[in-house]
């Protein structure tokens, strides 16, 4: 049995908190009868194992490298699609590459064909008859509905030049039709896969308290039930309510407040919430992953199966130009060679803004996703550009998760450095945000901090410490009633005042008295003055908003301090998503920033929605933007890429557009043949096609 739990601990990556190794064989036991429940495996199957994990040493490197550079659990695209969505978009993938190889083959064989042996051309027609069954079927289609669309125009193209004797010009043009479909495809798996990369958050194990003992199980085996025991510095993995311990919790990506709330037995705790303090044990009601993945694969599967304004407006303007040419070119018999008139069909631009549509979406999303934004969905580039209303969620987006430190107070004979020094010391081995206020305080006034073991501690709502023979406690208003701590009125009235500019107090105690208390002020996020000073020399932007659920004290006084002219504060959740649906219905274009839970709504409100990197999942999932260093840096650059891409697509069209009117005119005038009308129409979409390729050349520098 022993072999058998070594041997399952290394597959499963089972930690344990105990150097006992009776306990640890019991521990795996223990944990291997729990599978066995749920799975149904029996634990003697397991032993076979290990022959099935001797992978190749190559596979076996790259997978260690892989698990060394990731710190949280990294998702495939195909744990987001189903197994249908994968085969079809398989089958699509190849039956385009199938068909692309054809269409190169048959280009070379009817310009051989053409120029040196003709029976080749007679070999190859039946093959261009069969590589052109998706454009006849298209066009089948689009007929039984009464339109008559690009692919129409294709076909007659097609059989024209055939007729003509220009069969090498009827391949070319199926070969671009395939081209035009694997860039869409691409485009769109693109898109799929940076989305993934972006939900790479979940952690790859969490603690379970197993008869009595923690024992870490992949994330994704949790469930409802289980005991999950979560520390300061962890994200909670898992809605639930807490069983035993004592917790500072950071709930702002849920509710939007800035001040952590404390929580006890009985309290009710969810996902993505983070403790900065304590250690809970949580009773696990809602497992988060299954419909973590089901939001995902929604998003995937709907969302991303997008066409921008300029992609719609490519077919748009292809498909109404297709009657007028067919017209033209059968008007044209009465003036001109039958074979002129076939050269107007093949003069018309076709498929060919279809094929530079994407290319330049995928070049701009690729330029975008490298300097850390994340597009999920290219119909955005079109709405940012009529964007005129700016809204920012204030936590979270505009302040940072840690804060810093404002005032000392002092009711007793300790100075406002040793009260510091007090405090940096106890919370010298925490690593949440507040500790890390309070640390960086004492550096920057260099103050020596004492060192402590890890047996000093005592963590409930603060921290309680040995130092020099005294005890010293450090914590909140709570913490201090609970041990019997009286507070002294003028630290009560600091606190109300505190509270009431949106700021915080942790009390600190010696020997059960009071003796100072330190102001915990939120932080404004250092990029933001500037990057609001960018936006608003944004020709479009005329309005810029802050929302707020905090007192309107410390929300005003952020207004006035970025420069922001308007702002709601004391903003439930409920309504932030109704002032954006008011500011919608006045006529404005508006585009939401934020990072929460309590954001979602509103971020599906307005046109478009900006989130954060390392915001709650379900402003990420709602998000059709997502700033992916954390910050807000990148906004200005966002906008400026934008200018760009439409002026980018706007060039592309009068390109096709000139060179499509040349071909027309030279049928008309010049006696322009098939092969003269195409060679304009191909010298339009390389310098189109060159022009899609700039954002490669030239990137838009931040």
């Amino acid at each position: 049995m022993a072999t058998t739990s070594l041997t399952t601990s290394a597959v499963f990556n089972i930690g344990v908190k105990t150097h006992s190794k009776k306990r640890q064989n019991k521990r795996l036991i223990d944990y291997l009868q729990l599978q066995e429940a749920r799975t149904s495996l029996p634990i003697e199957s397991l032993a076979s194992i290990p022959i099935l994990c001797r992978i190749p040493r190559l596979y076996r490197r790259r997978q260690q490298a892989n698990q060394k550079s990731a710190k949280t659990y990294r998702h495939s695209l195909s744990e987001f699609i189903s197994d249908e969505e994968q085969h079809r978009v398989a089958q699509m993938h190849h039956q385009i590459n199938q068909r692309l190889g054809v269409g190169a083959g048959l280009i070379g064989i009817t310009a051989v064909g053409t120029l040196f042996y003709w029976p080749l051309n007679v070999a190859a027609l039946p093959f261009v008859f069969y590589n052109s069954i998706p454009l006849h079927k298209k066009n089948y289609e689009g007929l039984k509905q009464g339109q008559v669309t690009m692919e129409t125009l294709m076909v007659m193209s097609e059989i024209g030049a055939i007729l003509a004797g220009y069969l090498w010009i009827a391949t070319i043009s199926n070969f671009l039709y395939q081209v035009s479909q694997k860039l869409i495809l691409l485009t769109t798996d693109d898109s799929r896969q940076r989305l993934v990369n972006v939900f790479r958050q979940t952690p790859e194990s969490v603690w379970v308290l197993v008869d009595g003992v923690e024992v870490q199980v992949p994330f994704t085996n949790l469930q409802k039930g289980d005991i999950v025991v979560v520390g300061a510095g962890d994200v909670i993995p898992a809605d639930g309510t807490i069983t035993q311990g004592l917790a500072t919790v950071d709930q702002h990506v849920l509710t939007g407040e800035a001040r952590p709330l404390e929580k006890e037995g009985g309290d009710s705790v969810f996902a993505s919430t983070f403790i900065t303090a304590g250690q809970v044990y949580i009773e696990v009601e809602k497992t988060g992953q299954e419909t973590a993945a089901a939001k995902i694969g929604h998003i995937l599967n709907q969302t991303l199966e997008f066409k921008s304004t300029q992609q719609l407006r490519a077919e748009n303007i292809a498909n109404q130009t297709v009657t007028p040419t067919i017209v033209l070119s059968a008007l044209s018999l009465f003036v001109v060679q039958p074979v002129n008139a076939i050269a107007i069909l093949n003069a018309h631009f076709k498929n060919k803004l279809s094929i530079l549509a994407p290319i330049s979406i995928l070049n701009y999303l690729h330029q975008a996703h490298q300097k850390g934004v994340l597009i999920k969905d290219g119909r955005s580039l079109d709405l940012l550009h009529k964007i005129d209303t700016l809204v920012f969620d204030k936590t979270g987006t505009l302040t940072i998760e840690q804060p810093h430190i404002g005032k000392i107070y002092t009711c007793s004979s300790y100075s406002e450095v040793e009260i510091l020094r007090l405090t940096a010391t106890a919370e010298s081995k925490q690593t949440h945000p507040i500790a890390k206020a309070i640390l960086e305080e004492a550096e920057k006034r260099q103050l020596d901090i004492s060192t402590l073991q890890d047996s000093d501690y005592k963590i409930g709502y603060g921290l309680m410490v040995k130092l020099d023979e005294a005890t010293i406690q450090v914590g909140s208003h709570r913490f201090m009633e609970s041990s019997n701590i009286l507070i002294p009125p003028m630290i009560q009235q600091a606190e109300d005042e505190s509270h009431t500019l949106g700021h915080s107090l942790i009390m600190i105690a010696r020997n059960n008295q009071l003796i100072g208390a330190i102001e915990l002020v939120p932080t404004i996020r250092p990029e933001a003055r500037e990057v609001i000073r960018q936006l608003r020399q944004q020709g479009n932007l005329k309005e810029i908003y802050i929302i707020s659920g905090d007192h309107t004290i410390p929300t005003k006084k952020l207004s006035q301090d970025l420069g922001i002219d308007h702002y709601f504060a004391e903003t439930l959740p409920e309504d932030k998503a109704d002032i954006i649906e008011q500011l919608c219905h006045e006529g404005r274009f508006v585009c939401y920033v934020g990072d929460g839970i309590n954001d979602t709504i509103a971020l599906k409100k307005s046109h478009v929605s900006i989130s954060l990197g390392g915001a709650s999942t379900v402003a990420m999932d709602t998000a059709q933007i997502i700033l992916l260093d954390r910050g807000l840096s990148h906004l200005p650059y966002l906008f400026d890429l934008v200018k760009n891409y439409n002026r980018n697509m706007e060039r592309s069209f009068s390109i096709l557009s000139l060179s499509t009117l040349m071909g027309i005119g030279g049928a008309l005038f010049w006696g322009f043949r098939p092969d003269a009308a195409i060679a304009a129409n191909w010298a339009g979409f390389i310098i189109g096609l060159s022009n899609s390729m700039l954002p490669l050349f030239r990137p838009l520098e931040n």
